[in-house]
């Protein structure tokens, strides 16, 4: 089964349940996903969905056989791999490296050390085979009956990324993934579950793009954390999609006692983003920070957030979002902190900002924060603010063009995120702001 584009149905998942060679468990839980997707309705808030027509993708794609070395890819995608820079990266700073396109994964590679400590890090369908025990942490943090899109991912979903890390080991060189659109009109469906056991520590960077097509393209990956006691995970995400993309994501993490999760975003472009990661605190001083930065130009509605729900006592969470908007676009910040009467002590901080380049850019900033119980500290702060004539004025008499000005202005906005970015994907997401105010002011 290279390419199938046909209608959602039983016969589909059992098919695509089949060829992947799956346990009778995961196919019982695709067909019982897919049940749940045709009873649910769309999201009842945020952009306007009616244009996306789930009957016209295709839902599972294999371009390219897996290979043991990048350069023995096609040669189309190894230029586009080259390009983002991936084997160079792989050589200075990664522990790992896995690269998918459209639904099946194509490279992967692993630090000998890793696996000396006994690391996992493998395709999520590798997992799913390998390991009965799977089941027992696969679509928990996220069930199908949450949304309308979390049930069609667990009835499609193909390809992503699964770790495991030991108690106590400390993976210090990132692990990375990168998750490519080749194919046109495609629907892109990976699952990564991270699973981090007591005192360990990970940092994992997923890379994501596609190229740019006339038909509509729906990007809907789902991620599971789970960190336990004392363990540490940091979630880095690097977007560029296309903006024919639909990029409706579920991110989701579980820290227990003493535990920390972080996620940190830089997302550029797409059609239609709806994204909130969100950390559960289910112990005692189990803390969650987001950093999130996006870019919302001509045509777009980026509509994210962040969510921490304290279970816990002693808990706290940091929520921090920059958001950059141009031309008729609109971006969207959907905060909520969220106390349970037993979470005594737990401190919330949400904070966020939008920087309007042009009139007809719009914004929203919609904060929930809600206590069930008084001995709390929890705050909320925001700012909106325009980039005004005389600033462009001045760096402009300095010798800058129009565009080289804005991206000064820019980074200098976006700054306290990117600054939590390992550098060289800062510099990469500095050269694409550059490259969109070049096109946008030509």
């Amino acid at each position: 089964m290279n390419k199938v584009a046909a209608r959602l149905s039983k016969a589909f998942v059992e098919q695509l349940s089949w060829e992947k060679n799956e346990p009778a468990w995961m196919r019982e839980h695709r067909l019982r996903c897919l049940e749940i997707f045709e009873r649910l309705p769309l999201p009842r808030f945020g952009p306007d969905l009616s244009a996306l027509d789930l009957g016209d993708l295709t839902y599972y794609a294999r371009p390219v056989a897996p290979v043991e070395r990048l350069e023995d890819l096609p040669e189309d995608i190894r230029r586009t791999f080259q390009a983002l820079g991936l084997p160079e990266a792989e050589q200075r700073a990664l522990g790992g490296l896995r690269a998918q396109v459209d639904s099946e994964e194509v490279y992967r590679s692993l630090l000998r050390e890793l696996r000396a400590k006994g690391v996992i890090f493998m395709s999520m369908e590798e997992a799913v085979r390998e390991f009965p025990w799977v089941q027992e942490y696969f679509m928990k943090v996220i069930p199908p009956e949450d949304n309308k899109f979390a049930a069609l991912h667990g009835a499609v979903w193909s390809g992503g990324t699964f770790i495991w890390v030991p108690e106590g080991v400390e993976v210090e060189i990132p692990l990375q993934a990168y998750y490519r659109m080749q194919t046109e009109g495609v629907g892109q469906f990976e699952h990564t579950l991270i699973i981090a056991e007591r005192g360990s520590s990970l940092h994992y960077i997923e890379g994501c793009s596609a190229p740019r097509y006339s038909r509509m393209s729906l990007h809907s990956g789902m991620v599971e954390i789970v960190a336990k006691e004392g363990a540490r995970v940091r979630f880095t995400t690097i977007q560029n999609w296309s903006k024919n993309v639909y990029n409706l994501n579920n991110k989701r993490a579980w820290a227990y006692a003493e535990a920390r999760v972080d996620w940190v975003s830089g997302s550029l472009g797409s059609r239609v983003t709806m994204l909130y990661p969100t950390t559960v605190l289910l112990g005692p001083g189990a803390r969650t920070e987001n950093l999130s930065f996006t870019f919302a130009q001509e045509g777009m509605w980026l509509d994210t957030g962040a969510r921490a729900i304290h279970r816990a006592p002693e808990t706290s969470s940091r929520l921090v979002s920059r958001s950059v908007v141009q031309g008729r676009a609109t971006s969207v910040f959907r905060g909520t902190i969220q106390v349970a009467p037993e979470a005594r002590r737990a401190k919330g901080h949400m904070e966020c900002s939008t920087l309007l380049l042009s009139p007809e850019a719009r914004t929203e900033t919609i904060p929930i924060i809600r206590a069930e119980n008084e001995e709390v500290e929890l705050g909320h702060e925001a700012t909106v603010g325009r980039v005004s004539q005389e600033q462009l004025f001045y760096l402009m008499s300095r010798g800058l063009d129009e565009a080289q000005a804005l991206s000064l202005i820019v980074n200098g906005f976006v700054s306290p995120i990117l600054q939590e970015i390992p550098w060289e994907y800062a510099l990469e997401l500095r050269r694409l702001l550059e490259m969109s105010f070049a096109e946008a002011v030509a």
